[in-house]
């Protein structure tokens, strides 16, 4: 297999996307730029010129299959006509970032009227399936994903032999639809035949990390680097240092994509991870700020609005929080939103309003199953603390042996604590938190489980030690378990003089 690397893709679709973008593709050849700060990334003038460029140079392109991609009459005072959305959400599914709402959904219909009249035309076919895959991950909507997968299909149907578009988009389909060992083997038949596409590692990469193998997902992350330097490579390369533990250098990398970044909907998608880095340190102010100006840069950023619903509540600032997760909910109906809003009107002694959250949660997760979506992590999480722990050990066991990351690890042992089995807990906990076995991210429940369990298995020294480390990381991580991670310490007390070295197992 011969992986040299090369700066850009080669065909159809890498033509697309430079001549969207301009001038050949310059950015994406550009080198990694200077690190922009490690702090909220506020608009600069780099990031407005680089947009007005990209717009411009963008005009009168037709892309990725000789299709017209320009609205007619659209045209600026001083210039040449604007872009169609549909031009620009074609040459961001290209590339692997996100696209405008209004944008994904022009896209679709243009390709869906092209096809009507061409309907043997598989690179469009592989289009609007990625295209419906980005959709349904913008809007919560597993039902598109069901319709991303009959397009993708159809492409592999018309032209089931080198057809690696078609496989990358059921590369991200899987990925979206968290089947993270389908998600592998599609990008990897897709590599075979592209070897330095740059785009094919991106799903590659997501789905090592999602399989818990964070020194393949390194591997394919030096081989991706190697073919591009891209916000969307930066942003892929801060979810892995993310993983490592490896904090600032995620933080640094998503400031230089935002500061990169071509597009408003691209640009909002890089301050939100930001501000959940933020948050996960917890650092509100920084968060907080993150999440607004991605929800100021792109109104559809329901993540941005959900990231400032657990800022919100933990500033006390209980009725904007609400406000908040409503607004994400509508937008993004994701479960893990209707758990989050659900604890905290438990937290605030509306268990009322939180027991209609909490159905919801196994009503989504059905929908999503439905139509090929796993929530079995939201939903093992969910049944540990709140319904059937028994029943969250059945579906995380398996959850497990499909695809064992640290979330996993964690959410298991937690699951097993709670039905009683806290000495088989431990076990799975110290995987999630243990660097040397896969758990090397820094998170703040993951050290709450392992010191809980810790307690209950009357082991005061690690349990003290790791409850402390949660709040240390992050002091609002939950607003239902630090008044438990607290009220455990106090009993606790400090350490005995003369207490043994501590017990790192």
């Amino acid at each position: 297999m011969d992986d040299k690397p090369q700066e850009t893709g080669s065909g159809d679709e890498a033509r697309g996307q430079d001549q969207a973008r301009g001038q050949g593709g310059a950015r994406g050849r550009e080198k990694t730029p200077g690190r922009a700060g490690r702090g909220r990334v506020a608009p600069g003038p780099a990031g407005r010129g680089r947009r007005v460029w990209f717009g411009s140079a963008a005009a009168g392109c037709a892309v990725l299959g000789g299709v017209l991609v320009l609205l007619p009459g659209e045209r600026r005072a001083d210039g040449p006509p604007e872009p169609a959305a549909g031009a620009l959400a074609l040459a961001a599914v290209a590339g692997g970032v996100p696209a405008s709402l209004p944008g994904l959904e022009a896209l679709v219909e243009e390709r869906e009227r092209h096809l009507e009249e061409h309907p043997r035309d598989a690179e469009s076919w592989a289009v609007l399936g990625a295209a419906r895959v980005e959709q349904g991950r913008r809007l919560g909507d597993p039902a598109r994903y069901s319709r991303a997968e009959q397009a993708l299909r159809t492409s592999l149907k018309v032209r089931p032999r080198d057809n690696a578009a078609a496989l990358r988009g059921l590369a991200a389909l899987a990925n979206a639809r968290r089947d993270h060992p389908a998600a592998l083997e599609w990008a990897e038949r897709a590599r075979k035949l592209e070897p330095r596409r740059w785009t094919t590692y991106l799903p590659l990469v997501e789905a090592y990390a999602g399989l818990g193998d964070g020194d393949a997902a390194g591997r394919m992350l030096d081989r991706l680097k190697a073919l591009r330097s891209d916000p969307a490579v930066m942003a892929r390369a801060a979810a892995v240092y993310r993983d490592k533990g490896l904090r600032d250098d995620a933080a640094a990398q998503l400031a230089d994509a935002a500061a990169a970044a071509g597009e408003p909907a691209e640009r909002a998608s890089y301050l939100e991870q930001a501000g959940q880095l933020a948050w996960e340190r917890g650092d509100r102010e920084d968060a907080l700020g993150h999440f607004r100006e991605a929800v100021r840069v792109d109104p559809d950023q329901w993540a941005a609005r959900a990231g400032q619903g657990r800022v919100l509540a933990a500033l006390g600032r209980t009725t904007e929080a609400l406000g908040a997760y409503r607004a994400a909910l509508a937008g993004q109906p994701l479960p893990e939103y209707e758990l989050e809003l659900g604890e905290l009107y438990e937290s605030l002694g509306r268990r009322q309003d939180a027991r209609v959250h909490y159905d919801l949660v196994r009503s989504r997760v059905r929908k999503a199953a439905a139509h090929g979506a796993d929530g079995n992590l939201v939903l093992g999480r969910f049944e540990a603390d709140h319904g059937d722990p028994k029943a969250a050990v059945r579906r995380l066991r398996t959850e497990w042996e499909r695809q064992p990351s640290a979330a996993v690890a964690d959410a298991l042992g937690w699951a097993l604590h709670r039905s009683g089995r806290s000495g088989e807990a431990l076990e799975f906990a110290v995987r999630a938190t243990e660097e040397t076995h896969g758990g090397g991210v820094r998170s703040a429940p993951h050290a709450f489980h392992r010191g809980m369990i810790e307690h209950e298995l009357e082991r005061p020294g690690p349990a003290r030690r790791h409850l402390r480390e949660a709040l240390r990381i992050n002091p609002y991580f939950s607003p239902l378990r630090v008044p438990q991670a607290k009220a455990v310490l106090e009993r606790l007390g400090e350490p005995p003089v003369g207490e043994g070295p501590p017990d790192w197992s």
